[in-house]
């Protein structure tokens, strides 16, 4: 690989760089405008939409409810998602999917794999060797994973929230529970690459409903901090979270509001649907129950039989929410045999005994995790479905020690809210109020390694060593870069999770592989023997966890140093103008932060390793790289590094211009100051400073995955073709249904037309016989044939049947439009009449049209008015049944003609200007104030009592000011179009001599 030398901050080409930005910026706007969300839940979705118009708006599905179910019913020629697959499960239980999510990211002898065969047993689930993954077999020719079912779930939601606003979409942010470990989360991904989306970013469902509850309190949150607990129990899963609110100081937008993830504790596995299975469990024993003793089979046994029962158990659970009992029935359960009985909900919480002794538990693992005692906690807010359940309620009241619940939320609809708002944040097409979200890591990571180490008695033995990544609840996004300082060949580390002691045995089960990738650098020794020379700064590996909480390594480096000796030059303009264009637009230190997102903290500190007691040169540098902190802290700045000790990462203003930092310091200890006398330029030039030059040497990476693989690229491409395909073929039977939905109702609608009087009128007996037997030759042909015809032959059809029947719908749609445009014409005609008529009435010396617009008018009008009696006399003489000569398009034709005409008088005497009036006898002129405009100049001005109107002003003496007189003493006039108002004329004295005009005068 060839080396290169890389400098932090090209000023050059700074200017370049931000063009390029916005340029990048301009096209990504280009491409669409609207952004959605999809807060995926276990058992339904919501999807919400931002699009300019319609600020954060929860999108109605095809049923016009705000809330579709997580349900896809696979056939072999054709698939029902939402409410249609929610009923389609009662027919046909084994191809409609349900709760499919809790198989992301497992493996097949994962419990939670066994866990779903054992609530749904008419799904079969096959065994795929290459991912030791688990796939739906449908059909022997139909086999779907996971993935590829929530590629379609979300491709549905994307087509709604389309069809809702009215224009394509691309941009999304997807809420995943905030228990997903990395395998899950990817696996989240690449189900939305599947069908299409750009995902912005995968929320936290907890940090969703949190944002939401911010944003809509903005101004309840002040410096002080303030501790909410939220207790989400949903269909599939709890997640109880405690978030701080606060305002924080901002560089770029000032004093915000920030939300802060403290403390998570969750349970997989408890919630709704566990209530409901067991629900489901005693309605079907009750069943066997009834039917004991008529040697019957076990209702267990019949797919149909339960997914009625299930359906019903959702139905009881909600009812017995809000009454003390409920008759559950069920007709034609199993062979035609109807089910009735009583359920209590003392016996409900009797069966769910244990489920209830799980709720506190949740409560209890987020105080651990934030550190927090219950005291700390102002408020607890109830979100999801399944915290309706009075006995939820009791125990979670009992378990927080508060006088109540808050339930000033949307339980529902809050994550899909906050994630539609952190949507149109990250989206380029959209500006929000900032607000500042700093998400947890859940699971912590870790980087493990081996080294050779020499013991006292010259023994080598090796070290195992573990530096923690990403610590538990430790704040992300977040760059980080580790460097290996001890290694000059090739060699392997391992990236896998941290302590788990917070899991319990089952969980950890349910979690997995706790390794995740093995890292294997190849060229690190050539990379050391291509700079002999140099000074090695270590291996660095730069590690990414993105606002997805996904982890990714960047890419691993060799870095070498030396010392140049170089003369200084003077920078040229150009370099000069390209650092300060760099500087103004944050090419410096740190680059821009996103004003809402997740904040980058930036620790100063090396990470200490765990359990591990290196030597201080054996020591694994860990350094965070990238942004400094959003939040302002009132600590002043470290002092700068000094030497080779300083961390890269840290150390951008000084190595992007090293020649330049190092010839602006007199000494090395940079003490000199503001009132440092500065050398000579002489002595600066005979001084040479040395700069640092690095060389960086890119180092081949080998990955091995370890918790579970990602489909190869060659697999996702067919699986995307897949789906693809599947949805072009649901386009297609949609039109073609719509194709003969439409000819079924032509044919329908027009036989029915042909008995009314309007249409009757207008067409022979002969004319109706013709389409009436070619609508029952098609309506015979659809019954018979219609169902194996193809889209193009039924448009055909419809065509033809629209092409015979034209002539009598155009007849009929005249004659309705008839009145409405003679009247209107009528009136147009009255009104240009009148309006003629007081045109001429003007005085002569008032008008302001002329004789040729008048006889214009006046012949648009005469024209106007022979037409129409000309061209209804010959409608009169024609039978009905004929093309009629009077249409309605010629009738707007003369009105727009006419209406023309008027126009163009009206705007002219809107905007003509009065004429000026005569000289009076004397030869004197009423002259306009000064100040008045060209509209009043006609206007007459009345003078004080007790002076005539020839009356002058007295002459000021004192402020007379010298003026040339005008030519031949006539009085100063300026004409011309365009000119000023006209000047008074020159006053005289007493005397009747002139005297010299004032200012004020002219």
């Amino acid at each position: 690989m060839a080396a290169t030398v890389r400098r932090q901050r090209p000023g050059r080409l700074a200017c370049w760089a931000v063009i390029a930005v916005l340029v990048a910026d301009l096209l990504a706007l280009s491409d669409t405008l609207a952004v959605m969300s999809v807060d995926l839940g276990s058992e339904s979705m919501k999807v919400a939409i931002v699009k300019p118009g319609v600020p954060m708006e929860i999108v109605l599905n095809k049923e016009s409810r705000r809330k579709t179910p997580v349900t896809v019913t696979l056939k072999e020629n054709e698939r029902f998602f939402g409410d249609s697959a929610a009923g389609m499960a009662i027919k046909n239980p084994k191809a409609t999917l349900r709760y499919f999510q809790h198989l992301l990211g497992k493996q097949a002898d994962n419990p939670h794999v066994a866990l779903y065969r054992a609530r749904f047993p008419e799904h079969e689930l096959s065994f795929d060797p290459q991912r030791q993954t688990v796939h739906f077999q449908i059909s022997p020719q139909m086999q779907f994973s996971p993935e590829e079912v929530l590629g379609m779930v979300l491709n549905y939601s994307r087509s709604l929230a389309e069809d809702f606003a009215e224009q394509p979409i691309k941009d999304a942010v997807i809420t995943v529970p905030a228990f997903f470990n990395q395998a899950e989360r990817r696996a989240v991904l690449q189900a939305a690459r599947m069908a299409g989306l750009k995902v912005l970013q995968l929320i936290n469902d907890n940090t969703a409903t949190a944002l939401s509850y911010g944003v809509f309190r903005r101004k309840d949150i002040n410096t002080t901090a303030q501790n909410i607990m939220f207790y989400d129990m949903g269909s599939g899963s709890t997640v109880c979270t405690i978030v701080t609110y606060q305002t924080v100081k901002t560089k770029e937008a000032g004093m915000q509001p920030q939300l802060q993830i403290r403390g998570v504790g969750f349970d997989r596995t408890l919630g709704g649907l566990e209530m409901e299975l067991r629900l489901r469990e005693h309605l079907a024993g009750l069943f066997n129950e009834q039917r004991k003793g008529q040697r019957a089979k076990d209702v267990r046994e019949n797919p149909r039989a339960m997914a009625k029962l299930l359906r019903e158990a959702n139905r009881l659970k909600t009812v017995l929410s809000a009454n003390a009992d409920h008759m559950a029935q069920i007709e034609g359960l199993m062979d035609d045999v109807d089910f009735k009985a009583k359920v209590t909900r003392v016996e409900f919480e009797d069966l769910c005994a244990d489920l209830f002794e799980r709720v506190p538990g949740p409560i209890q693992q987020a105080l651990q995790s934030a550190e927090m005692s219950l005291d700390e906690i102002e408020q607890v807010i109830l979100v999801g479905g399944a915290t309706r359940v009075p006995k939820v309620q009791e125990v979670l009241l009992k378990a927080v020690g508060k006088e109540e619940l808050g339930k000033n939320i949307n339980a529902d609809e809050a994550a899909a809210m906050g994630a539609v708002y952190q949507a149109a944040a990250l989206s380029k097409a959209f500006k929000v109020k900032p607000f500042v979200v700093r998400d947890a890591v859940v699971y912590p990571i870790l980087v493990e390694f081996t080294r050779e180490v020499e013991e006292p008695e010259g023994v080598r033995s090796l070290k195992h060593n573990k530096r923690v990544l990403f610590s538990r609840m430790g704040p992300y996004p977040q760059r980080k870069v580790i460097t290996f300082n001890r290694y000059s060949h090739d060699f392997n580390f391992h990236i896998n999770y941290g302590d788990l002691g917070f899991l319990g045995p089952e969980d950890l089960r349910v979690f997995g592989s706790q390794n995740l990738t093995t890292v294997k650098l190849k060229g690190v020794g050539e990379s050391f023997k291509k700079y002999p020379d140099y000074e090695s700064k270590g291996i660095k590996a730069h590690f990414n966890l993105d606002e997805s909480g996904v982890l990714s390594l960047d890419r691993v480096e060799s870095v070498f140093e030396t010392l140049v000796e170089d003369s200084p030059e003077e920078e040229s303009t150009l370099t000069k103008l390209g650092n300060t264009i760099s500087s103004l637009f944050g090419g410096g230190t740190t680059p821009d932060a996103k004003e809402n997102g997740t904040d980058t903290v930036q620790e100063e500190e090396e990470s200490p390793a765990e359990g591990s007691k290196d030597e201080p040169g054996e020591q694994v540098e860990l350094k965070e790289e990238g942004e400094a902190p959003v939040e302002d802290t009132a600590q002043p700045p470290p002092p700068e590094p000094k030497g080779d000790t300083a961390p890269e990462g840290e150390k951008a203003p000084e190595e992007e211009n090293g020649d330049k930092a190092e010839a602006q310091k007199p000494s090395e200890k940079g003490e000199a100051g503001p009132e440092s006398i500065p050398p000579a330029p002489e002595e600066e030039k005979k001084q040479k400073p040395a700069r640092k030059q690095r060389m960086v040497e890119e180092i081949g990476v080998e990955l091995v995955v370890l918790d579970l693989l990602d489909l190869p690229e060659d697999e996702l491409a067919r699986s995307v073709q897949k789906l693809q395909d599947l949805t072009l073929r649901d386009l297609k039977k949609q039109e073609r249904e719509k194709a003969a939905n439409s000819l079924e109702a032509f044919i329908f609608e027009t036989q029915d037309k042909l008995y009314q009087p309007e249409y009757q009128e207008v067409s022979t007996e002969e004319q109706r016989e013709e389409i009436s037997g070619k609508l029952s030759a098609t309506s015979t042909w659809l019954e018979d044939e219609g169902f194996g015809a193809t889209t193009v032959m039924l448009k055909e059809k419809l065509a033809e049947l629209k092409k015979l029947c034209q002539g009598l719908f155009f007849r009929v749609e005249e004659r309705k439009k008839w009145p409405e445009r003679l009247s209107a014409l009528d009136n147009l005609l009255n009104h240009s009449s009148m309006f003629l008529k007081g045109a001429r009435l003007i005085p002569e010396m008032d008008q302001i049209f002329t004789e040729v617009e008048m006889t214009t008018l006046e012949k648009v009008i005469n024209e106007t008015w022979a037409w129409k009696n000309a061209t209804l006399a010959e409608q009169a003489k024609l039978p009905a049944t004929e093309k009629p000569v009077l249409l309605s398009k010629d009738i707007e034709a003369k009105m727009m003609a006419l209406d023309r005409e008027v126009q163009y008088l009206l705007n002219k005497a809107k905007f003509a200007k009065p004429r000026p009036r005569p000289k009076d006898k004397n030869g004197t002129r009423a002259e306009p104030p000064l100040n008045a405009s060209a509209s009043d100049q006609g206007e007459k001005v009345i003078p004080p009592a007790g002076q005539t109107e020839d009356a002058k002003p007295i002459s000021e003496p004192e402020k007379v000011e010298t003026r040339p007189e005008p030519v031949d003493n006539e009085p100063l006039e300026l004409g011309g179009p365009g000119a000023e108002p006209e000047q008074k004329e020159q006053p005289t004295g007493p005397t009747g001599q002139k005297r010299p005009l004032k200012n004020d005068e002219l």
